[in-house]
This record gives C-alpha cells, structure tokens and sequence, in this order.
C-alpha cells in the first residue's frame, strides 16, 4: 500500500491550470494574449473545475525568451497590459475561487535590465559587477571563455563585453540565451532585491509562485569545466552526471528565506519548484518544510506509457515526498516539453528542449497519441496529490509541427542553426470557438504563432456538452476527483492480470490503465470514467477506466 501524509492545506491537493499568456485569451486583438483576456475567461477554467491558475512571465520584457528574459520584476509589459489589468484579473479569479500563482525567474534577468546596464558600465571588480557572473577569460590575451559550459539553448554559456574603448573586455555567464545573464546569488544585494520582490506581489494578492529553474542559481565553487553526457536534456541530470550549475547546496538557503517571507503573509502563499532534479529522493529536498511547498515532478512526466516504470515511478514519487511531508505532483505537459498528445506516440528519442517538426525522426501518429493522452490524464488525476494542467491538453491539443521556420521564435531554434527545434510547438495560441477568427483566441484573426487550419474540432466550444470529448472527460475527470476525495487518499496496488495494465484502489475507486496494445478483461462494476470506448468487457489498448469500488 502506498500512502500519503494527512494534510488539510489547499495546495496539497490543488489542480492547478498553467496559463501560458501570450497564447491564452487576446483581448484587444493585436495577436498576443494579455491579462484582460485571461480575466474574461477565468469562468470557463472554474468551469472545468481546477483550483488554482499558474501565470507564465508578463513582466516588462524585451521578450527574447518569451518573457523569460525580464527587465522590470514589479511591472507588467505592455503587450499584456498593465498593473491595473493584473490587479483586475487577480481580483476576478479570487471571486470565482480560484488562487493566483505567478512565475518569478530568479536565475537570470534581461540584458537589458538597469542592473545588468549598470554593470556593463561599471569597472571590473565593481559592486555592480558582482551582482552577476563576471570573469576573465583564459588564453594569452583572455580571448577564450572562462569554462566550457554550454547554453541550455546551445552554444557557449559566456558572452564576451567590450570596454568603452573599444577593446575587449570580461565575459559574462548566461545558461539560456546571451541575453539572459545569470545573477550572483552569492551577493547579499541580490538576495534582498528579490525579498523585496517577492512582498511587492505578496502584497498585491499573490497566492505564491512558480520559480523558474529552481535548481539553479548557485554555481559550483570554481565555475569548473564540465561535460553533457550524450543525449541528456538540457536543463539537468542525475546526480552522478550533475552539472556544476544545477542542484547545488547553496539554493535551499535562499529558498528558507522565502519561506519566511511567504510564512508572514495570511493564506497559505506557496513556493512551486521548476527543479529538474533527478532521483526523486533529490527532488525531495527541495520541498522539505522550510523550503519550498511543491516540486514539479518530472521523472514522472518523462516516464514513458509503460505500466511497469509508471509505477515505479508513482511509488518513488510517493515515498519520496512523503518522507519530507510533502505532496507530490503530477505533471504531464507544460510550454517547454512536447506536448503529451503527441509526446506519447513518438517513437524516436526526443530530448527535452528539442522539440519536433518536419523533419524529425519518429513523429507521432495523432490518433494514438490523442488515445494515450487522455489514458495517460485519467491515471494521473486518480492519483493523491496535487495535479498540473497545461492549458489547450484539456482540448487534446497535440504539438503543432508544421510551424513555417520563419514563424518559430524560440532562441533554441536560432542558437542552434535549425538543429533543434525548440518549443513554439506547445504555445501555439489555444481555440476557443471553432467558427471565429483565430479560433475565438481574440477578436481578429491575429495571432502571434500561426494556428494549424483544421483546429476547429479541437475548439472549445465544438467539445463543451458533447459526450467523449477531450473537455468533457476532463470536467468529469475534475469533479470525480474532488467528489472521491482521491487528492488526499491512498493508494492499494491491485492484481492487473497482465504485465501492461495497471491497477489500484484509491479511496472507493478502482482505476485500471492498460498502457499495452491489446485489449484486455474488464472486470465487473460501474463505470465511472472511461478515457475511451470500451468493449464488451473488455479494457481496450491506451485506456483507463475508474470503477466504483
């Protein structure tokens, strides 16, 4: 029997919905999401049921890294609105019962940033300097970079200044683009300018946030050379292949004093880790009680359809938080990994952060992996803990392939020549209605990312009310969840009858996911949700079904 710790917070059971904005609800049609557009359909994601929505970045931004590149931490970038608009949108999610998290990227600014500004003008050696990672290169005339670290988006992790008189100066580091340099989270200033950022947004309402890269900013002593094992993804790894800039000890002190900040405020405010950390048991120390409340659980969303690694991995993930008071999470998609629609029918390897199109090998069949996904959700949303939704995977978007290359804008896409494609593939702006221009995404036909021409079906207006869609299994899925109380249950593992199912017992439901590719007996009782048709009596290939117990 795997169990979980008994808890009451609201976080520890919460679905909570990523609203990706720029590709959410347009409002003014210029073609990118904004804030008001994300207020006017808050409804319609009460709707589904979720408890709580997870903004990406709508800071001020030159926007080279999709606003992962900010250069005003307290402001709103005016493709997306205003301070207003946000204060607008809070307040409208609050009515309708659902809380505000909010992404914080703490790692790396904007080079356009006034700090970053300050420090190329200042001199080497200056306190403006130090808030970020500044060296001397290597070679006879420091021509070569300090290390050999390499961007998370390709090529070297350094970027060579020049002085102001033209000759060449240090480098700086930056484990994304060249316009994202890392901060130095070794400097006291930068610690208490992010404590001051986390009240400015406490104060406006703020129920926690979501921090980007979690596992990084703290560099190892030494900035040493390291090496990527071959085929490993680009934002981490297990801890005998641990890059020196990942995982590092020194963040679970920055993240305890967070967690005092966020302790002083009223309403359970939380901190959600982007940690990609591996093994679990790793992970887990990001969210031990003085740190951080969630980590996103990545070994599961990387674990493949197979029944038997599936439950290795919910029993690790189980054990592992646990063992720290934590709930796990579950997470099967999100803006920066294709998405689970089409990711479970690839059948060639697929690093994450590459991403697919045209020209890559093993592209999915969409109809299997449509099947998988909705197979794969209903396993997931039976599980104890606090689960995550990307939005448009309610609608069974799948990842958009044919994107045109001059379309694409994500800088893995140019750092690397063509090579990688990146993730424009999983923001495509969503369809609302299947008849309007964009598909319902605003009121024009503009959109920043070209939307596929036979989305219609895929709109939400085509799905709502109608029995077997994608929408209609998640609401149910949802309400299930809530009315079964399975968030804070505990799960039996059951007899399968067969290597590629899975079953379990969680509070009075049974849940059987047959990930292989046959169909299988059903056993007897009443359905309560099924991913797809069944047989007669039988449990179809890429299906899971809930059974009252």
């Amino acid at each position: 029997m795997t169990s979980v710790l008994q808890h009451t917070e609201w976080w520890r059971s919460a679905v909570i919905y990523q609203i990706y904005p720029r590709s959410f609800a347009d409002a003014n049609g210029d073609g990118m999401g904004d804030l008001l557009g994300i207020r006017d359909r808050l409804p319609e994601l009460a709707e589904l049921g979720i408890d709580a929505v997870w903004l990406s970045p709508f800071y001020t931004s030159p926007q080279k890294d999709a606003g992962y590149d900010v250069a005003d931490y307290c402001d709103v970038d005016p493709l997306f609105g205003t301070l207003d608009d946000f204060d607008s949108m809070t307040s409208r999610a609050h009515e309708l019962g659902l809380r505000v998290i909010v992404d914080l990227v703490p790692n790396h600014s904007s080079s356009e940033h006034v700090w970053f500004q300050a420090a190329l003008a200042a001199a080497p050696g200056s306190p403006e300097r130090d808030r970020y990672v500044f060296r001397d290169g290597l070679g006879e005339n420091g021509e070569l970079p300090p290390n050999n670290w390499e961007s998370v988006f390709g090529g070297r992790a350094w970027t060579r200044t020049t002085n102001p008189d033209g000759t060449p100066g240090q480098w700086y580091l930056h484990l994304f683009d060249s316009t994202q340099p890392d901060f130095n989270w070794q400097n006291r200033w930068v610690r208490d300018q992010f404590g001051d950022i986390l009240r400015f947004w406490l104060d406006r309402g703020v129920d926690g946030f979501r921090v980007d890269v979690a596992h990084g900013m703290v560099k190892a002593d030494g900035l040493p050379d390291w090496t990527a094992p071959d085929a490993a993804g680009s934002m981490g790894g297990s801890d005998a292949t641990r890059a020196p800039f990942w995982a590092q000890d020194g963040v679970h002190e920055i993240y305890r004093e967070w967690r005092e900040i966020l302790n002083g405020y009223e309403g359970e405010r939380i901190l959600a880790a982007e940690a990609w950390v591996d093994p679990l048991t790793d992970m887990a120390k990001w969210v031990r009680p003085d740190e951080m409340h969630q980590a996103f659980n990545f070994p599961y969303l990387e674990t493949p359809w197979t029944a038997q690694p599936l439950r290795a991995v919910i029993d690790a993930s189980i054990s592992a938080f646990s063992e720290v008071e934590a709930p796990s999470t579950w997470v099967l998609s999100n803006h920066d990994v294709v998405r689970h629609a089409s990711r479970l029918a690839l059948t060639a390897e697929n690093p994450q952060g590459h991403g697919i199109g045209p020209k890559s090998a093993g592209l999915p069949i969409p109809e299997l992996g449509l099947r998988r996904a909705r197979a794969a959700t209903a396993l997931m949303l039976s599980l104890p803990g606090s689960a995550y939704i990307y939005q448009g995977e309610e609608l069974g978007l799948p990842e958009v392939i044919d994107l045109p290359d001059d379309a694409r804008e994500d800088p893995t896409w140019f750092r690397t020549n063509g090579e990688r494609y990146g993730r424009d593939g999983c923001r495509v702006p969503i369809p609302w209605e299947a008849n309007s221009p964009s598909f319902g995404f605003g009121p024009t036909a503009a959109s920043w990312l070209p939307q596929p021409s036979d989305w219609a079906p895929f709109a939400r207006d085509s799905q709502r009310g109608v029995e077997g869609s994608t929408l209609t299994m998640y609401r149910l899925a949802l309400a299930l969840r809530r009315a079964h109380e399975l968030a804070t249950g505990t799960i039996e593992w059951l007899d399968a009858g067969a290597d590629t199912v899975l079953a379990l017992r969680n509070s009075d439901v049974l849940v059987y996911a047959n990930t292989g590719d046959s169909a299988v007996t059903l056993p007897a009782g009443d359905v309560l949700l099924a991913s797809g048709p069944l047989g007669d009596n039988e449990l179809p290939a890429d299906t899971t079904v809930w059974l009252r117990a």
